[in-house]
């Protein structure tokens, strides 16, 4: 039984992101994490735009608050996420990882080491291979692999990339990864 969902993405993912949250019920009990590269010096909005689709609560966490069941957490701007043994998160301004910070590859890393075969990974579309090496240590952990179907992507690298650096599980259209999800409910 799967205990979380971690999803990374960059340019083109942002409607993806949105259909995804919009098709997850109200009784969604795990915790979503969401890694999108976003502008450093834009703070608000995105929750905000986030939110006006999804029936789960969306929070950007600060340093050591508590991981629940049911919300969707989103790597605050200019922070590397962590999620840490004992159910917490850490955020950190450390050098930037793929000239990205947040770095998908740090919230990976981090979430595959907590939630080993219990995670489900998931890479969307995206201009550079940050969350390649993430996704791998998802596999390498035991948990489920899935990418965007690149063919369906606006930016293919990082899909793709994620296919070089691991054999995935899945690669699915964003319906089949809805249903994929929807089905854990």
């Amino acid at each position: 039984m799967y205990k979380a969902v971690i999803i990374g993405g960059s340019a083109g993912s942002f409607q993806v992101v949105t259909k995804i949250l919009a098709s997850l019920p109200k009784n969604f009990n795990l915790p979503v994490f969401l890694c999108l590269h976003r502008l450093k010096h834009v703070r608000s909005g995105f929750v905000e735009a986030l939110s006006i689709k999804s029936a789960l609560p969306i929070v950007e966490p600060s340093d050591k608050d508590n991981i629940r069941a049911g919300r969707v957490y989103l790597a605050p701007a200019n922070y590397h996420m962590y999620i840490e043994l004992g159910n917490v998160f850490a955020l950190s301004t450390e050098e930037s990882v793929n000239h990205s910070r947040p770095s998908i590859d740090l919230s990976f890393f981090s979430a595959a080491y907590t939630y080993k075969n219990k995670l489900i990974g998931i890479i969307l579309s995206g201009a550079n291979k940050d969350g390649a090496l993430g996704l791998r240590k998802v596999k390498e952990a035991g948990g489920l692999t899935v990418v965007q179907d690149p063919e369906e992507c606006q930016v293919k690298t990082m899909p793709t990339a994620s296919m070089a650096a691991t054999k995935v599980d899945h690669v699915y259209s964003t319906d089949r990864i809805i249903n994929l999800l929807k089905s854990l409910a």
